[in-house]
């Protein structure tokens, strides 16, 4: 008679430890979207990451710590525009790219989001990066953005006026271009602050 309590007693655990490891299982399968793995990261983020500040992990142990800080416009260059999501990522203070991964999936692991205010304001704590190791490559940050109700597009990437590697032709390019990408860094206390301000495009296609 034990040994047939014991017996049930195991069938019933067995049955429903494979129900619930089932359950996880399928509940993962159902978190993980179809396009997971090919579409942008811009849309790997979480509902409780999206306010108008976002810090960038590790800033704070960084050695030169950096705030940016501004407001997204629309089109017009005068009304801010609300729910835009500003996503960027970096290389750390070495120029290396610090890859991680999630459920597979290669990222950057120096990435934020930010999604604006009603007045069109978003933060970003970071740090900045370096150059890539033995090179005369720019110190860059990457930024993506997604409108609401379009699709995401990237922007030219963020360089630094202070960069020794950014020379005069570099400048005057940027200039004929009118991208007005370069960031202007003060220091504030133990932090580096900037202020960009992006204006949204009118035909996103061109940045795609």
């Amino acid at each position: 008679m034990k040994k047939l309590l014991l017996f049930l007693v195991f069938i019933t655990l067995s049955t429903t430890f494979q129900t619930v490891h089932a359950q996880d299982r399928a509940q993962v399968l159902e978190e993980v979207p179809f396009d997971y793995m090919t579409r942008n990261p811009i849309y790997d983020y979480t509902e409780s990451q999206l306010s108008n500040t976002d810090s960038i992990p590790d800033f704070q142990s960084k050695e030169n710590p950096l705030k940016i800080t501004g407001t997204v416009y629309k089109s017009d260059g005068v009304t801010p525009a609300q729910d835009v999501i500003v996503f960027i990522y970096q290389a750390d203070e070495t120029g290396m790219y610090d890859v991680n991964y999630d459920r597979q999936k290669k990222y950057v692991k120096h990435r934020g989001w930010v999604k604006t205010d009603a007045n069109g304001s978003y933060t970003f704590y970071t740090f900045i990066p370096g150059s890539y190791p033995h090179s005369k490559e720019l110190r860059l940050i990457h930024p993506t953005i997604k409108e609401e109700g379009k699709e995401a597009y990237g922007l030219p990437s963020f360089v630094f006026d202070d960069d020794p590697y950014l020379t005069k032709m570099c400048r005057k390019k940027l200039a004929k271009k009118n991208l007005d990408i370069i960031l202007k860094t003060e220091k504030m206390g133990d932090m580096y602050v900037a202020n960009k301000d992006i204006v949204l495009k009118e035909n996103a296609e061109l940045f795609k």
